[in-house]
């Protein structure tokens, strides 16, 4: 449990250090930083993860069939809290992403507590960053009021689509980057998660933290509790061998990702109560993610 609190810990750390340069700075240059991330260091991030970790393909039925049934659960639950989310179409899909989002960073410490399965866990990333982005930029686009076929002019514009989807192909080539590229490419992407955090931090209404009423309440006992519970019993019952199983599950219980509130910011949607639900995903998910391990273990 250790390990995992040990990423947690700073995680939040750097959210509140968010909330104490939040006047440093103007609401126009927190969005700047947003569009910096979104348009450069996540993707590099994302990008970097896919490509440096090769896919195994005797595990991608499997795990990719898995990750791609958690996503669209949590879409499927997420949408159930229509009634009681914002009443602008986009501003819910600005908050409905965080039910199925989840965080890259916290999967490879997490699934290392439950043995040596970070190549699997690599696959589940892999498999589940596109289909994420995917639905994520739908729901925001058509909160935007655009047809389907500038719906998937936006997908395929993505930053984030664009560097899962080559990543997924450079990984599953066995391409190594040059050394000089890969470090650069690694570098923009070591920032994007602490200038997201800080960003979240600055943005989050701090007042909400440890109110969750009946929609953020909702989205988070889904992210932390409903889906690993559904994946945990499917892969029991399933008898899948333990390395999948215990992939799956940890997978189903991250917290959401930090990503969500940039892919908000980004599309014009309500920038507060996305940033609100990733800082209590992240906050809770230090009591829930090692019960889901020690369960697992």
């Amino acid at each position: 449990m250790i390990p995992i609190l040990s990423v947690l810990i700073p995680t939040m750390g750097i959210i509140i250090l968010g909330r104490v340069f939040r006047e440093r700075l103007s609401v126009d240059a927190w969005r700047g930083i947003d569009r910096l991330n979104f348009e450069l260091l996540f993707p590099c991030l994302i990008f970097s993860a896919a490509a440096s970790r090769p896919i195994a393909f005797d595990d991608a039925a499997v795990i990719g069939a898995g990750v791609w049934i958690i996503l669209s659960l949590g879409l499927s639950l997420g949408w159930l809290l229509r009634p009681f989310g914002p009443a602008k179409f986009l501003d819910f899909a600005g908050a409905w992403q965080t039910a199925w989002r989840f965080n890259t960073a916290i999967a490879f410490v997490a699934v290392g507590a439950v043995g040596n399965a970070a190549p699997l866990m690599s696959v589940a990333i892999g498999f589940a960053v596109p289909l994420a982005n995917v639905f994520a930029i739908t729901a925001l686009s058509r909160g935007n009021g655009l047809g389907p076929l500038s719906v998937l002019a936006q997908i395929a514009r993505n930053p984030f689509f664009i560097a899962s989807v080559s990543g997924m192909c450079v990984g599953a080539a066995g391409i190594t980057l040059p050394g000089v590229l890969k470090q650069g490419v690694d570098y923009l992407a070591g920032a994007a998660i602490p200038i997201a955090l800080m960003a979240v931090g600055a943005t989050m209404d701090w007042g909400a933290m440890f109110r969750l009423n009946r929609f953020t309440g909702g989205i988070t006992t889904i992210k932390l509790l409903i889906l690993p519970a559904v994946t945990w019993l499917c892969v029991t019952l399933a008898g899948l061998p333990p390395a999948q199983a215990n992939v799956l599950v940890v997978f189903a219980a991250l917290p959401t990702a930090s990503a969500a509130h940039v892919l908000a910011s980004v599309y014009g949607a309500e920038r507060k109560l996305p940033a609100t639900l990733i800082a209590q995903s992240t906050l809770l998910s230090a009591l829930t993610l090692p019960l889901w391990i020690y369960l697992l273990t």
